[in-house]
């Protein structure tokens, strides 16, 4: 399907102070301009260039710094629920702009409108869940060997964190790290995608408002932007002792190096593998719904995507058969993002265009068999280059390119005979994000979430691998990094925690029992 011609549905840069040109730094009041050359991108949309911004000049990365950490020295003694109180009014204002950031999201990256609505909902949730952690910071009491004594924990702000983040969410997973790390008494330094600085620099005007109103220091949260080398020196500088990093797993090793030499704290969420077990016992019409999103959403961008589907051998032709029948309708609607009607938009460039193409000829050199798709869209409506058909492949798992992760809609498939062989393959690749099995049987699904089941850092029964919730921490296990952001009490990792012991006697008892008088 075409993309359709809905000019007035795209975003109105004005809304969010965006012009022509725009500059590439900001301490939250203030907008830090340079004299460095603006980066135009290209909309994947329709292949139009987009607003320029420029990338921060080494002056004003100084600047931004040092602003942040005398920033961190007022808002560190800020009582949490007050902190709380900014996000609260930043959340209302995102609520009140939803549609409008929405579009800037859609147009900049390719997201369907729908899937970037449920991105700014993200934002909204996560600072509805800072506003309660605002007020729910707790530390434990111990017991303590020794009469007289009391013991216990408390957490108190870490410093300047510095947020990395990468295009295919790009507004969520800042505010995943950004809200925590402030109602934790944090300032933060954000590097948005290259590829998507409009999206951020839309949501930090936003910010900007209720910093405003609230009368929050100056430098509490700041943006910079610029390309991977930037990154690089967020990495290297000492200043920043928690480095939040989204990206790739060749990204991740090179944060995670430069910020271990210095003996700072990452957090990683990298690449992912992710797989779905259907088994005989599942409920295959719901399987098929679940496949279906978890494969195709975000136009397989997604570090959930599901890259590999793992079918019982008893089900795979009929499963196989409907899934390719549900492929070909979803291709009908393949167009422009902004349009209600599309389900897939494109690509965020040529460069992830070409990146499907040739892993797609490497599966058919390993002996793989395209079933479905995989072809570049032409025509009225695809001028841009980056629409593709979604490919479905049968594969082996141990592949070289099985293996990698591939950030495009490329579905492996592949049968197994019993819920071991099954799980076994769901675990044999380097990354570990998130993992599904679909099965009525209690016996499979009790497996599966055993400590001889999934591998993985997110494990679902009967729901799919991609669309998690902001209240679970998100995050995974070997390659993909290891790291925990979002909910549960994964505010721990933007916190420093201090054992306190206060001795109310007279004696002064050692620990162990150790006798040392003099």
């Amino acid at each position: 399907m075409p993309a359709t011609d809905i000019t007035l549905a795209y975003p109105q840069w004005e809304v969010f102070g965006l012009g022509s040109q725009n500059a590439g730094a900001s301490t939250g009041r203030h907008i830090l301009t340079d004299d460095t050359p603006a980066h135009a991108n290209i909309s994947p949309v329709d292949g139009q260039p987009l607003p320029a911004v420029q990338h921060v000049s080494p002056a004003s990365y100084e600047k931004v710094i040092q602003q942040a950490e005398e920033a961190f020295l007022k808002w560190r003694l800020v009582p949490a629920p007050k902190r709380g109180e900014v996000i609260r009014i930043f959340g209302e204002k995102v609520r009140r702009a939803k549609s409008d950031l929405a579009r800037i999201i859609s147009y900049e990256i390719g997201k369907t409108y729908q899937e970037a609505l449920g991105e700014v909902q993200e934002v909204i949730d996560m600072c509805d869940f800072g506003v309660g952690l605002s007020r729910q910071l707790y530390g434990l009491t111990i017991a303590s060997e020794r009469p007289n004594h009391r013991m216990y924990e408390q957490w108190h702000p870490l410093g300047v964190v510095g947020i990395i983040t990468t295009f295919n969410f790009p507004v969520a997973v800042w505010a995943w790290n950004a809200v925590i790390a402030a109602v934790c008494g944090d300032t933060t330094v954000w590097k948005p995608s290259e590829k998507a600085p409009l999206s951020a620099l839309a949501i930090f005007s936003i910010l900007r408002e209720a910093i405003e109103e609230t009368d929050t220091p100056e430098g509490v949260f700041n943006i910079v932007i610029g390309d991977a080398s930037l990154g690089q020196q967020m990495a290297s500088d000492a200043r920043l002792p928690l480095i939040s990093a989204t990206g790739s797993v060749r990204m991740g090793r090179s944060v995670a190096q430069q910020v271990a030499k210095r003996l700072g704290r990452t957090i990683l969420e990298l690449g992912g593998n992710n797989a779905v077990i259907v088994s005989p016992h599942a409920n295959l019409d719901l399987a098929l719904r679940a496949v279906t999103f978890a494969a195709l959403g975000t136009s397989g961008q997604r570090c959930t995507t599901l890259r590999r589907l793992i079918l019982h051998e008893s089900i795979y032709d009929e499963f196989l058969q409907r899934l390719i029948k549900v492929y070909e309708q979803a291709c009908q609607r393949i167009g422009n993002p902004l349009d209600p009607n599309t389900l897939l938009g494109p690509l965020i460039d040529k460069t992830a265009v070409q990146t499907m193409q040739e892993a797609l000829e490497e599966v058919k050199a390993a002996g793989g068999k395209v079933l479905f798709g995989g072809e570049v869209l032409s025509g009225p409506g695809y001028e841009s280059g980056c629409y593709v058909r979604p490919a479905i492949v049968t594969a082996e798992n141990h592949w070289p390119i099985v293996q990698r992760e591939t950030f495009a809609p490329i579905l492996y498939v592949m049968k197994y005979k019993t819920i071991e062989e099954a799980i076994a393959l769901q675990n044999g690749v380097p990354q570990g994000l998130s993992s599904s099995i679909f099965t009525e049987n209690l016996r499979e699904a009790e497996l599966f979430l055993s400590p001889r089941g999934s591998d993985c850092g997110i494990a679902n029964v009967n729901i799919g691998p991609s669309g998690a919730e902001i209240g679970g921490a998100f995050g995974g296990e070997k390659e993909t990094g290891g790291g925990r952001e979002a909910g549960s009490d994964a505010w721990k990792a933007y916190m420093r925690r201090q054992t306190v012991t206060i001795n109310y006697g007279t004696d002064l008892p050692l620990a162990q029992g150790i006798r040392f008088e003099v």
